[in-house]
């Protein structure tokens, strides 16, 4: 099946066109892979938004090459280690370069300009320990609530079931519920 509507532009067409952008600018793990294979060209930097470290391994190639013509010995040994230690470290680092700057992209096409994330915004949770905490965070908050501060009105021991939970009110429970209101309306009005 064709992908022609990842090309389709909406011009300000609502959630289309921004769904359309983000499938166009995101970045892709195989795709940063696979231009890291040509490391010394740093071509998975530059994919990844990085041009000041794929710069970086573009004068380490020059250096490689460069000392392999003009140096004595093997020199050209020292640039070519430095460019190959930094490329092993890029294979960990691209992971987590792909998870943030999508992350970003999605904070800036989804914000309206001139908007700010809410405070303490941190996207997805990043690991398990994080939503554990969050939600230990929650619990002792609840837990230090009042117990049967529900802000339900008229809520009580009938209205529950044998678990203690809020059970729905049955069909003849609702009628004379609305029969009361009616009456309690009419009274209100007769004496006003």
């Amino acid at each position: 099946m064709s992908k022609a509507w990842k090309e389709l532009d909406l011009e300000g067409g609502g959630l289309q066109s921004v769904n359309a952008r983000l499938a166009r600018e995101m970045r892709t793990r195989p795709a940063a892979y696979a231009a890291w294979v040509l490391f010394p060209l740093g071509l998975h930097r530059f994919y990844l938004r990085e041009p000041l470290g794929g710069a970086g391994f573009l004068l380490l190639g020059a250096a490689t090459l460069a000392s392999v013509l003009f140096a004595p010995a093997s020199w050209w040994l020292v640039p070519l280690g430095i460019g190959v230690l930094w490329a092993l470290v890029d294979l960990w680092w691209i992971d987590r370069r792909v998870t943030d700057y999508n992350k970003e992209l999605r904070k800036q096409v989804f914000l309206r300009k001139g908007h700010k994330p809410p405070q303490d915004y941190r996207g997805r949770y990043t690991s398990d320990e994080d939503a554990r905490r969050e939600l230990d965070e929650y619990r002792q908050i609840k837990e230090a609530e009042k117990p049967g501060q529900s802000g339900l009105a008229g809520a009580n021991d009938r209205d529950r079931d044998a678990g203690g939970k809020r059970r729905m009110p049955s069909f003849n429970e609702q009628e004379a519920m609305l029969r009361q209101m009616r009456k309690d309306r009419n009274e209100g009005d007769d004496k006003g």
